[in-house]
């Protein structure tokens, strides 16, 4: 594998991180929590996946939105047309829609009204879509994106009443500007390995979690775990997005496979937190990562 590539960087990161076990006093764990004024199974979600139905089969976003809807999880959805988020939305998931970073900006404008017309739980825009991979400005489709300022983004914030969540933060920097424009959420991504030698997501966390303070932070690349997500949280995570290994999921079970998958992980966190004295999510304590 190339020794730059982003998730290989990120995995390996996950995996440098251990964790202490703490059992006196210990109790069995709750997992459930709030996000944006409503509850929740847990805080393990789907990454914002894109064009399922194109790239694996027809029904593969349905499949999705059914599983994560039937775990109790919040689904998280990319690049698609107004009727399959309604499609999705219909299911009854709690969705968040990540917008790309169109040059129409209108279109922008448009997918927030549908957005809120359709209740969604929260909108966000992405703003590590606007470069190709030679660094002029990315087409998919026929759409071309552009890169968003910082007044810009200020303006999408307001002309909403749903949160406003920005995906691909990977940095202190970007993260001030973003909370300054008013978003309500950050989402630390390097989209798979959109760019070579990413930061790893979760190195970041400490950092920006400091300047985030309430606003809620999410996390996606590399995630596959109940552990793994919990590694993310005790770092600062609201809440741990998993993405392909849904994939594979949906094409062995379909949405019965990524609610079991789902699940699962949920089971993988409740251990962890059991295991290191954390009864619930508000009580997991960072320094229970140490990193080798």
């Amino acid at each position: 594998m190339d020794i730059g590539n982003s998730n290989r960087i990120s995995r390996e990161y996950i995996d440098s991180l251990r964790v202490e076990t703490r059992y006196l006093d210990a109790v069995c764990p709750t997992i459930n929590f709030e996000l944006y004024g409503e509850r929740f199974a847990s805080p393990v979600m789907t990454a914002a996946l894109s064009h399922l139905d194109h790239f694996m089969f027809e029904g593969a976003a349905l499949a999705l939105a059914q599983g994560a809807a039937a775990a109790g999880a919040v689904l998280w959805y990319g690049m698609a047309g107004e009727d399959e988020i309604d499609r999705l939305a219909d299911t009854g998931a709690r969705m968040i829609e990540i917008i790309k970073p169109y040059r129409d900006r209108e279109a922008i404008y448009r997918k927030l009204r549908h957005a809120e017309a359709r209740g969604l739980l929260a909108v966000g825009v992405d703003i590590d879509h606007a470069f190709g991979p030679e660094g002029g400005l990315d087409v998919v489709g026929e759409d071309v994106m552009f890169p968003l300022t910082t007044e810009e983004l200020r303006q999408l914030c307001a002309a909403t009443r749903l949160p406003l969540i920005v995906k691909g933060v990977l940095s202190a920097r970007d993260a001030d500007k973003c909370l300054a424009a008013g978003a309500r959420g950050l989402v630390l991504s390097h989209h798979n390995n959109r760019i070579e030698y990413a930061l790893p997501p979760l190195a970041l966390l400490p950092e920006i979690a400091a300047l985030a303070g309430d606003t809620p932070l999410f996390v996606d690349c590399e995630l596959r775990t109940g552990m793994d997500a919990f590694k993310a949280l005790a770092l600062g995570a609201k809440g741990a997005c998993i993405g392909r290994p849904l994939m594979t999921a949906i094409k062995q079970g379909g949405a019965d496979g990524v609610r079991d998958y789902l699940l699962k992980a949920n089971g993988e966190l409740k251990k962890a937190m059991a295991f290191t004295g954390c009864p619930d999510l508000n009580h997991i304590d960072p320094t229970i990562i140490r990193r080798v």
